[in-house]
């Protein structure tokens, strides 16, 4: 993942291509949101692997895809 200060400065980076354009976040709000899901928060969990199967981490999971599309 690469920050940058503006969409103007991420076109002028010089591995920008430009078919990857629709998947730029533009706010940082944006990232925030995503890392905050649960699927996300919950990784420190001592069964995080068996949690993402359950009920609950498919439901995390199926609302970061909907975040994300």
């Amino acid at each position: 993942m690469n920050l940058f200060r503006s969409e103007e400065h991420a076109c002028t980076w010089s591995g920008f291509e430009p078919e990857m354009a629709d998947r730029m976040l533009k706010p940082l709000a944006g990232w925030a949101d995503i890392f905050s899901n649960d699927f996300f928060r919950q990784r420190g969990r001592p069964d995080y692997l068996s949690w993402t199967r359950s009920k609950d981490g498919q439901a995390a999971f199926a609302k970061l895809r909907a975040d994300l599309s």
